[in-house]
């Protein structure tokens, strides 16, 4: 088992920055890659970014691609979201998740394993 605990979400301005946290703990050295899902309300859940553990290779949706980063410090066994420049649309609840198993398709939500309990991120105009 894998647990995952997220933490900074919050509100700010358009325009402004926040970075999420998610600390693994458990049976880490199986996770084979990381990866941030959102939810806005009446939307189905989205693909923002992830990366893989070992190689750190990160792939990003369209969306967020320039002004999201994703991190990882494998010695903390924690995986990082900077956004930056971030926009109205980009309010929702931002999920973190781990995947065990091998594959390119890191976008697909059903190949996760575990995931967090959320965090709000609420950026006003």
């Amino acid at each position: 088992q894998v647990q995952l605990v997220e933490s900074g979400g919050g509100l700010v301005q358009a325009g402004g920055s926040l970075r999420l946290s998610c600390a693994a703990s458990g049976r880490t050295f199986g996770i084979y890659a990381m990866g941030w899902f959102r939810q806005a309300p009446g939307k189905e859940r989205e693909f923002v970014g992830a990366i893989t553990w070992t190689g750190g290779s990160t792939r990003y949706a369209d969306s967020v691609r320039g002004r999201f980063a994703i991190s990882r410090d494998n010695a903390k066994n924690t995986w990082y979201l900077q956004m930056n420049s971030l926009k109205p649309e980009d309010t929702a609840v931002y999920y973190c998740a781990a995947r065990l198993r091998y594959g390119l398709d890191l976008g697909t939500p059903n190949k996760y394993d575990y995931w967090g309990q959320g965090t709000q991120v609420t950026v006003s105009s």
